[in-house]
């Protein structure tokens, strides 16, 4: 009987032994992905060697009940890399050597600043994939056209590339996906229609590309979308008055479009707005006289459109208004007295065409 315990334990450490090594396979692709990259300054591939690539490998980490890898973890700029004085560096291209851990959960080559080429194709077939995180390098090409089968995808963020092509249909099929980052790339075309189905998502960043069509009323239908940021592109139409009926939407962001139309009444009147940008559009008609005491912004910019009439009364009974810009419009009549407009310069109101009153110059 002792004998047969002892011949278990032994068999059991040695079981434990061989799931905690990594597998050939898997060192075999993260060495090819190595060799497509070239780090000159940290020295940070130098922890890759010998046969075990669970053991001190730099950013990798594996499952210790199967020895395959689970993670890659490499930021170009991190706290260690902070306290060094350092910032990273490195060039190359992503290896389509990726898509053979079919393990992978987190994929995270950020910040390297000269990393180019294109997205491997082949990296939709990691079915085990939540987090994908690429942004701050050079990346070309377009985001892959069957990205929706990364349905466990939590995390989506490309930022800061050189990206360029439609945002792809199957985005929407996203089921899981609560982080979407594709700002700073060169991204045309127009969002899909139906991105209302992203359930999930809390933060939809895609600022600063190249996007046209219109502003999807779907996206209305994302009730934890708390971040919505479409700035910089160059989208026509009106706003959608849903937006304001969106139950945790605090920061709204689409200065620098082609907007048109009415500010609708819903987005200035909603309590749970915190930062509204709508500058730099062509937007028209009067100022909604909506606000109440459960307004607060601590940015209300809707400068630079083609808004006309008088500056609302109500806004005196908001709660607090930080930033508040109404220059570069069709504005006239006086500025109401006391809180927000006591502590405004007059830059918030310049160029209108008859404005008057404190702080600026003009003497109603």
């Amino acid at each position: 009987m002792k004998l047969n315990v002892a011949y278990f334990l032994l068999l059991l450490t040695a079981t434990v032994t061989f799931v905690n090594s990594c597998t050939p396979s898997d060192r075999e692709a993260l060495l090819s992905f190595k060799s497509g990259l070239t780090e000159p300054y940290i020295g940070l591939f130098n922890s890759w060697t010998g046969n075990d690539c669970c053991s001190n490998w730099a950013g990798v980490t594996c499952d210790p009940t199967d020895g395959r890898v689970n993670d890659i973890i490499l930021r170009g700029e991190s706290e260690a890399l902070e306290k060094t004085g350092r910032s990273g560096y490195m060039t190359g291209s992503l290896s389509p050597s990726l898509c053979k851990l079919d393990r992978l959960t987190t994929l995270i080559v950020a910040d390297w600043k000269t990393i180019s080429g294109e997205i491997p194709a082949c990296i939709t077939t990691l079915p085990h994939l939540r987090i994908l995180d690429l942004i701050g390098n050079q990346l070309t090409g377009s985001l892959p056209s069957d990205i929706g089968k990364l349905t466990k995808l939590t995390v989506l963020n490309v930022a800061d590339n050189r990206l360029t092509g439609p945002v792809p249909p199957s985005i929407v099929d996203l089921s899981s996906l609560m982080h979407l980052d594709l700002s700073n790339n060169k991204l045309s075309g127009e969002l899909p229609k139906d991105i209302g189905k992203l359930k999930m998502m809390s933060r939809a960043l895609v600022n600063h590309n190249e996007l046209t069509g219109t502003i999807p009323e779907s996206i209305s239908e994302i009730y934890r979308l708390a971040d919505l940021d479409l700035s910089s592109n160059q989208l026509t139409g009106s706003i959608p008055s849903k937006l304001g009926s969106m139950p945790v939407l605090s920061t709204l962001n689409l200065d620098s479009n082609k907007l048109s139309g009415e500010i609708p009444v819903s987005i200035l009147s909603n309590g749970g707005l915190n930062i509204v940008n709508l500058s730099r559009n062509g937007l028209d008609g009067y100022l909604p006289d909506v606000f109440t005491a459960g307004s607060y912004f601590s940015v209300l910019d809707l400068s630079f459109n083609k808004l006309k009439g008088a500056i609302p009364k109500s806004l005196t009974a908001a709660r607090y208004i930080g930033h508040l810009d109404l220059s570069n419009n069709h504005l006239c009549g006086s500025i109401p007295l006391g809180f927000p407009f006591d502590h405004l310069e007059a830059s918030s109101f310049d160029n209108n065409d008859c404005l008057c009153g404190s702080p600026l110059m003009r003497i109603c």
